[in-house]
């Protein structure tokens, strides 16, 4: 069988739209993450002139620290939400419930996003770095070129927010996605680990500090990231 040749046109043509528009896709991700990192650090602006006021016994923070470009952390009370861009672009999969909808099918190429992961861990994780401890992933958020989003996750954060042709990114919808993603996790406490889990202890853990034992130490969310039923248009 003989293969057809592929003219020179047409395969530099195809690399540079194909490359231009995840270039485009990963520009408006980036843009948007750094929506994320602004609004982030105005609510722990504010939080500070309410703690100011209230004047707490206890020292209870809400910060935000960047890491770099493609990560920064919202530390409050005992939890940590921390926020990854990822450095590639993908596809959102053919089987998923936005590929039905009538704005991809007008335009394929909405269909690619860049993608922000938000992970809940414990701030003790980190302060006596326990690094068997768990993080959860709570919601990814999908963006596309056009700076629309969705996001696949359970509960308030994949319901209230998964109307992929009317939703875009701006300060007030970021504000909103970073509220419900501090409250959803609030919302979870810590829970006991099973006893059998940990009944023994090695000499080493011993020797370590209390925070530092072998043992992984984490919250049970309870649900899996599937995408939601019902994705609007």
């Amino acid at each position: 069988m003989t293969t057809k040749k592929i003219s020179r046109k047409k395969l530099f043509t195809d690399v540079m739209e194909k490359s231009i528009m995840k270039q485009e896709v990963f520009s408006a991700a980036k843009e948007s993450f750094e929506v994320m990192k602004k609004v982030s650090l105005t609510l722990s602006e504010e939080y500070k002139n309410y703690e100011e006021k209230k004047a707490p016994k206890f020292s209870v923070p809400l910060e935000v620290e960047s890491h770099g470009e493609l990560d920064f952390s919202l530390k409050f009370g005992g939890d940590t939400l921390v926020f990854l861009l990822h450095t590639n672009i993908f596809e959102i999969p053919r089987d998923h419930n936005v590929m039905r909808s009538k704005y991809i099918k007008e335009d394929p190429e909405r269909s690619y996003c860049g993608i922000v992961h938000i992970y809940n861990f414990l701030t003790d994780s980190f302060k006596y770095n326990r690094t068997n401890d768990l993080g959860y992933l709570i919601g990814r958020i999908f963006i596309n070129k056009e700076h629309h989003y969705f996001i696949d996750g359970k509960s308030e954060l994949g319901f209230m927010y998964n109307n992929f042709r009317n939703h875009i990114i701006n300060e007030a919808n970021v504000d909103k996605i970073i509220s419900s993603a501090i409250e959803y996790t609030l919302s979870f406490d810590l829970l006991i680990p099973p006893y059998d889990q940990v009944k023994l202890l090695t000499v080493s853990d011993m020797q370590s500090t209390w925070d530092s034992f072998g043992f992984a130490t984490g919250k049970r969310l309870g649900f899996q990231f599937n995408a939601d039923a019902d994705v609007s248009e």
